[in-house]
C-alpha cells in the first residue's frame, strides 16, 4: 500500500471523557503547526530532533519515507497527542517507534495507546516495514508495560541513554535516563548468526525469545588478512550521545577503532555505543577489542543490518543504575547481566 492510499485510510476513533472525540491518523500537512505547538507544550525548544517544530520540515521526512508521524486530534483540530515511525538503523526495513507524547491534561484518556495501537497494528503492516523497535524510558514504567500487549520482546538496555535535562519539564529524573530496547517483527527473514564466546550463553537465551528463527553458530575464525574495516559514527550533542556503526570488521579494526575513539573523546560526550554486525564470521574478534576498551554488553539488534546487530556500550561517567526503574522479570533478567558484564569488562582493564 502506498502513501496516499494510507493517508486515506479511516482514522481510529476515542472519545474522551469529556464527551469530545478524538481521531487517530497519519499526519496530514495542517497537522504540521499542531504538532510544533505540542512538543513545545511538553519539552519546550529542548527536543533534539528539530524538524517536530518546523511545518515543512515534517512534510520533507513524511514524503522521504523515512519518518512518519500519527496524531492523535480534536474535532477542533487541535494535536494532543503524537508517536513516530522512523528509520534509525542502517537497513531501511526496520523502523522505530519514538517521538511519543501526550498533553499532560489528556494523560489518563488512553490516548497513547490508541496511539500505540494505530502504529503497531494499523500502519507497520500497511507500511510492509520489515520490523520495528522501541526505546522505552526506564525512570518510569508506562511504557515498558505495553511492551509485551503489542507483541515486543525485550532485548537489552541502553544504559544512561538521555540526559536528564531532556526530562527537565517533566521532573521525572534524577539523573541520566535509560532505555530499555525492544522488538517486533513482521516479515520474518531466518539467518545465520554468529555468536562471540563471552556472550553465547546471553544471546542464545534472547534469541529462543524471538518471534523470527536463526541459525546460530560460532564466531571463531580472525579476519582476512588484510581486509579493511568500515566504520562511521553519529554525534548527538545535546543527548552527549555517539553511535558508531561498524559495516565491516577488517584485520585493521583495532587500529581504525583506536583512532576513532581518541578523536571522539575530544568532545563532550558521556555514552558512546558501538553496532557490530552478528552476520560477520569474525565479529567475535570485533568484540574482544571492544571490551579490552571498556565496552560491555547492551543489546541484540534484530535485522539492524539486515542482518542482526549488537550493541556495545561505554560509559564515561559511573552509571546511574539506581535510577533505572524495570517492569518486567525479563527486563530485570537483562540488567543483572549488563551490570556483570560492566564489572568483568572493567576488571579486564585492570589487570596489567
Amino acid at each position: 500500500m502506498d502513501i496516499n492510499e494510507i493517508s486515506r485510510m479511516e482514522p481510529d476513533v476515542c472519545e474522551l471523557s469529556s464527551g469530545e472525540t478524538v481521531f487517530v491518523h497519519l499526519f496530514r500537512p495542517q497537522d504540521a503547526p499542531g504538532i510544533g505547538q505540542l512538543f513545545h507544550s511538553v519539552y519546550g525548544d529542548k527536543y533534539p530532533v528539530k524538524h517536530f517544530y518546523e511545518p515543512q520540515g515534517l512534510v520533507r521526512v513524511l514524503e522521504s519515507g523515512d519518518n512518519y508521524s500519527i496524531v492523535a486530534r480534536k474535532e477542533n483540530g487541535e494535536i494532543i497527542g503524537h508517536m513516530g515511525l522512523f528509520r534509525s538503523a542502517p537497513f531501511p526495513g526496520l523502523y522505530e517507534a519514538g517521538a511519543g507524547l501526550v498533553l499532560s491534561e489528556f494523560r489518563k484518556e488512553g490516548l497513547n495507546q490508541a496511539l500505540l495501537r494505530y502504529t503497531y497494528d494499523t500502519l507497520s503492516p500497511a507500511l510492509g516495514i520489515d520490523e520495528a523497535w522501541g526505546e522505552a524510558v526506564c525512570n518510569h514504567i508506562y511504557m515498558q508495560k505495553v511492551t509485551e500487549r503489542f507483541k515486543f520482546i525485550e532485548t537489552g538496555l541502553e544504559i544512561d541513554l538521555m540526559p536528564q535535562e531532556a526530562f527537565h519539564r517533566e521532573k521525572s529524573s534524577a539523573g541520566r535516563v535509560s532505555s530499555l530496547a525492544a522488538f517486533r517483527c513482521y516479515i520474518p527473514k531466518p539467518h545465520a548468526v554468529y555468536l562471540p564466546a563471552v556472550y553465547e550463553k546471553v544471546l542464545r537465551t534472547i534469541y529462543s525469545r524471538l518471534d523470527d528463527t536463526r541459525t546460530l553458530g560460532a564466531s571463531e575464525v580472525q579476519p582476512p588478512p588484510g581486509s579493511t574495516s568500515d566504520v562511521s559514527f553519529q554525534i548527538f550533542e545535546f543527548a552527549q550521545v555517539v553511535r558508531v556503526r561498524v559495516m565491516t570488521i577488517g584485520e585493521d579494526f583495532e587500529a581504525c577503532f583506536k583512532k576513532l575513539e581518541t578523536k571522539l573523546l575530544e568532545g563532550n560526550i558521556k555514552v558512546l555505543q558501538v553496532w557490530v554486525n552478528l552476520g560477520c564470521p569474525w565479529v567475535g574478534r570485533a568484540v574482544e577489542i571492544l571490551r579490552r576498551k571498556g565496552y560491555f554488553f547492551g543489546a541484540l539488534l534484530p535485522r539492524w543490518f539486515g542482518e542482526d546487530g549488537l550493541l556495545m556500550q561505554k560509559l564515561i561517567d559511573p552509571p546511574g543504575w539506581e535510577n533505572i526503574t524495570l517492569f518486567s522479570d525479563r527486563a530485570l533478567e537483562l540488567l543483572e547481566i549488563i551490570r556483570n558484564d560492566r564489572e568483568d569488562v572493567l576488571s579486564l582493564q585492570a589487570r596489567p
